[in-house]
């Protein structure tokens, strides 16, 4: 899913800019999308602590819960949806022209670039999934958009886990998924205890998705984000679950995140606002019964460029 809000607003607040390992808990807020029967969704990023891990920058846990998805045309600039699901199955429609169903263990990547628009929807299932966002970097953030679907991912195995490597490499195995910054997204079923390699000039967070498991001697929660810091050379793991493990360099550009867009300044995103509203760069999505998503209103005041820490 994308963010659907019908008045998203920035999340203010402020975070330790320490470097090195830390053990810190980002409490995720409820998010109701798409009106009166919408599925509740946990935002864990952006949180009042922290805007992003590496190039992470937006993190919503929906599920399990038995729904139907149903998102219309809604457009997206300057960076990439990632789609993962732990149950059920949704279909993508985009405006590039790809039509694609994703599964649990397989990957939908949609980079936005200068533009795209897409819808998403399900029948009535028990849906459990993520969906993220990654930031792309100034020097990238214009490029023509495209869709990637991976259903052969690599998998190893660490002491009592299992990890697929969604993006970016893990312990010498590495995704066929596209990356325009160094950065790492797996997902780890643990039954036991194991350490997992970790880049140490990355910081890491991890993201429970089931059951009851350990990272760094800290008991994951749901709706929780444990950020782990940079600096760490392994983590260590521990008990029976499931968890999404992200990490990437630090993203040191200053972006405005609004909607669906991210941009630099408040004026670019009036622009991609007034672009999906009056224009046509974010194309149609053909097969879609029903009307485009309109955008909120703008809020009154402007919009500020904000580093990875607030």
């Amino acid at each position: 899913m994308s963010n659907l809000e019908t008045a998203p607003e920035e999340i203010l607040g402020t975070a330790a800019t320490t470097a090195g390992p830390v053990v810190e808990q980002l409490t995720g807020h409820e998010v109701a999308l798409g009106g009166p029967r919408a599925m509740t969704v946990t935002r864990t990023l952006p949180n009042r602590g922290r805007r992003m891990v590496g190039a992470w920058c937006f993190i919503d846990d929906y599920g399990p819960e038995v729904a139907t998805m149903r998102v219309p045309p809604h457009p997206h600039s300057g960076l990439q949806t990632v789609t993962w699901l732990v149950s059920g199955e949704v279909l993508h429609r985009d405006s590039v022209g790809s039509l694609q169903q994703v599964r649990p263990g397989r990957l939908n990547l949609m980079t936005a670039g200068r533009g795209i628009s897409h819808s998403e929807e399900s029948a009535e299932a028990l849906l459990h999934g993520v969906q993220l966002w990654v930031a792309l970097p100034d020097g990238d953030r214009h490029v023509a958009p495209h869709f990637e679907h991976h259903d052969d991912l690599p998998v190893l195995t660490e002491g009592d886990a299992q990890i697929i490597v969604i993006m970016g490499s893990l312990g010498g195995a590495t995704s066929p998924a596209r990356t325009y910054t160094p950065l790492l997204g797996a997902e780890v079923t643990i039954s036991g205890s194991a350490v997992l390699p970790l880049e140490p000039g990355f910081e890491h967070a991890a993201l429970l998705l089931s059951g009851d498991v350990e990272a760094a001697g800290t008991r994951l929660d749901r709706g929780t984000l444990l950020y782990l810091g940079s600096g760490r050379p392994d983590l260590r793991l521990g008990g029976q679950g499931r968890l999404l493990l992200l990490g990437g360099e630090p993203f040191e550009e200053e972006i405005v995140m609004w909607w669906n867009f991210i941009g630099r300044s408040h004026d670019e995103i009036a622009a991609f606002r007034q672009e999906w509203a009056e224009g046509e760069a974010f194309g149609t999505v053909r097969g879609f019964d029903g009307a485009p998503l309109p955008a909120p209103a703008l809020p009154t005041t402007r919009l500020k460029p904000r580093g990875r820490v607030r």
